[in-house]
């Protein structure tokens, strides 16, 4: 069975292909980003000017017209149709307690701006000090608890902007 893509260009024209179409086009490297197509007894100078990998985007100058190109696969597309995401980063706002314990650091307090992995809290648990650190940048919504308290699983101890 061979792997089928859809194509979008520039947000406007949608196509559909296989890896065999794929496969049989003449293409020749030029440069690391640079290629010689020949499609349909067509000559194309191709540059890919940028690059996303990740998300599948690609900016891509064809004979000096440039095109933002998204590709999905098959597996992009029927996550896209159960209404999920892949690779995305879910937003958390929340910093809730991960087992019980008691707080011995708070390290911010209500409007404090913070940058992923900076230390928010000490947390005791089972005699071990765990340092819970901010998931994402942000600024301090509310802070829930106070040094020395004891807290329970899943306690909200910081709300995030």
């Amino acid at each position: 069975m061979t792997q089928k893509y859809h194509v979008k260009v520039n947000d406007s024209f949608d196509y559909d292909v296989t890896q065999s179409e794929i496969e049989s086009l003449d293409v020749k490297t030029l440069s690391s980003n640079s290629y010689h197509v020949l499609h349909d007894h067509t000559s194309l100078k191709v540059e890919v000017t940028k690059q996303d990998f990740f998300n599948r985007n690609y900016q891509v100058k064809i004979n000096g017209n440039t095109y933002d190109i998204a590709i999905a696969n098959e597996l992009d597309l029927l996550i896209e149709e159960m209404g999920l995401s892949l690779g995305s980063l879910q937003m958390v706002n929340d910093i809730k307690a991960p087992m019980p314990g008691l707080i011995l650091e708070v390290n911010v307090k209500e409007g404090d701006k913070f940058k992923e992995g900076d230390y928010l809290l000490v947390l005791e648990a089972m005699k071990m000090e765990n340092t819970l650190t901010a998931p994402r940048d942000g600024v301090v919504k509310s802070v829930s608890i106070t040094k020395g308290e004891t807290v329970e699983k899943n306690q909200l101890l910081i709300e995030m902007e």
